[in-house]
């Protein structure tokens, strides 16, 4: 059964209060803070999660192979860094000049059973290895409402609730296309109060964000909704269409937070990337993925716990999804290393060379994690049948090996973690999991404790796996 706050049809009213999840944290759930010093750990008060949809090459970006057969290590070529002994590919000429804030996380393994998006993008999310459902389901596998949550519901609900916003934002879009909403990125058994807010944004207007749940429609003011009583009522009808929220207490933080947000002035200054400069905003790119992570850094600069950024491709039909024979964003099945090079890589570069910049300048990064993951890497052999093989110039799917790449929030940067076999397949030396990536990132910003409780008020483990990776800090 699918999660139905983000996929049933209801009202505009309903979404309202359903859609400003992750706000609010029950005291239960608030963090006992045990930042080790041994460690580095718990020196962040905010992450950012980028994450780049479609499955980024590894092998092409981070983990480069110049000594392989060309078969596998392709036309790119490494360069030195502001890092020494850290290289990247010769196409993030700018995220160079910044690699001695980075730490490059090469022994991923993220195997799955289906070695697809889904799975992929559950696992690394969560930090939980993909059910059997997601093999036999494939692309139908919907959201379930006792998925394992999303690691940005985690720290909203671990973390002490924000003044006026939300504990968890993503944006600007939320991967895929309904029906194929993609499974991870929900607090699920968590609790609907702990889901992230959506903000939408679109390529053709990179400075616009909304929050549809948060608009008001006709002459209804900020005003005239505290004073419209029947406002209650279309809570309770909300309340009963959404049969699945038992706990008034969660139900009552949602409508609080809900006339919080619409009403506060800070939170439309939040949201206004006008306030930028135009130099500022130059750096970034003025793209919709250059302005989300502009975006990203206002919200932690507010003081939202978790802001994840969601790649956003061009879309089905356009001439990148033509070009890599996918739907575009990083799922490059044809002509991966045109569409890197022309188009994807120019635009990251930028974004999130100017986003480690800027908390640099502003001396936000050690308090600032900064993550990127992708749903997996792309196959070390180029050739994928489905897009005419080695002359289509394409990468499949590839969920055994990828690379994460972590900053600020007390981790060292200019370093490499671990490392692949020759041909970047499979991890061969401090060989690490989503589950261990996901406990780094919660031990830089203290969360130590990761117990909640069920309905039925007994405990449970948020994350059993895996272990914080300690040599990153420091």
């Amino acid at each position: 059964m699918p999660i139905r706050s983000n996929h049933a049809d209801c009202s505009r009213r309903a979404i309202l209060v359903a859609s400003t999840g992750g706000i609010g944290a029950a005291a239960s759930n608030m963090p006992t803070v045990l930042a080790d010093s041994t460690t580095g750990g718990g020196k962040a008060k905010s992450t950012i999660l980028f994450f780049l949809c479609g499955g980024a090459s590894h092998i092409d970006m981070w983990d480069m192979k110049p000594d392989a057969p060309t078969e596998y290590r392709g036309p790119f070529n490494p360069i030195a860094t502001s890092a020494s002994g850290v290289q990247l590919c010769e196409h993030l000429p700018l995220l160079a000049k910044q690699a001695h804030h980075l730490a490059l996380i090469n022994s991923v393994g993220a195997t799955v059973n289906t070695n697809d998006h889904h799975a992929g993008y559950y696992y690394n999310l969560t930090g939980h290895a993909p059910d059997q459902t997601f093999k036999t389901k494939g692309n139908d596998r919907t959201p379930y409402p006792d998925d394992w949550p999303f690691m940005g519901s985690v720290v909203a609900a671990k973390s002490p609730p924000h003044e006026y916003l939300p504990g968890a934002i993503s944006l600007p879009h939320s991967p895929s296309r309904k029906p194929y909403t993609r499974p991870g990125q929900f607090a699920a058994r968590l609790g609907v109060e702990h889901d992230p807010l959506y903000l939408q944004g679109t390529r053709a207007k990179p400075l616009e964000f909304q929050a549809p749940a948060l608009v008001l429609e006709g002459d209804l003011t900020a005003e005239r909704l505290l004073e419209r009583q029947s406002l209650l009522n279309t809570i309770d009808t909300a309340r009963r269409d959404f049969d699945y929220v038992t706990s008034a207490r969660n139900w009552n933080r949602h409508q609080e937070r809900a006339l919080s947000l619409l009403v506060s002035s800070k939170t439309t200054k939040a949201f206004n990337l006008s306030e930028e400069s135009a130099e500022t905003r130059q750096r970034y790119g003025e793209t919709v993925n250059g302005m989300s992570l502009l975006l990203a850094r206002r919200l932690v600069q507010a003081g939202v716990p978790f802001v994840t950024v969601f790649w956003l491709g061009d879309g089905i039909g356009s001439p990148l999804a033509k070009k890599c024979k996918s739907a575009g964003s990083w799922d490059t099945h044809g002509s991966n290393f045109d569409c890197l090079k022309e188009s994807l890589l120019p635009e990251f570069d930028r974004g999130y060379s100017a986003l480690i910049e800027d908390l640099a300048q502003r001396s936000m990064l050690d308090e600032t994690t900064v993550m990127i993951t992708s749903e997996m890497g792309r196959k070390p052999k180029i050739g994928d049948p489905r897009s005419g093989g080695t002359t289509g110039a394409g990468r499949d799917h590839w969920t055994h090996c990828l690379t994460d790449v972590l900053a600020g929030g007390g981790i060292r940067g200019g370093q490499t973690y671990g490392a692949t076999d020759r041909f970047a397949g499979y991890p061969a030396d401090r060989p690490v999991t989503p589950a261990d990536v996901t406990k780094t990132v919660y031990h830089s910003m203290g969360i130590e404790d990761l117990t909640a409780t069920d309905p039925q008020g007994r405990p449970y483990q948020l994350l059993e796996e895996g272990k914080p990776i300690y040599d990153l800090f420091g």
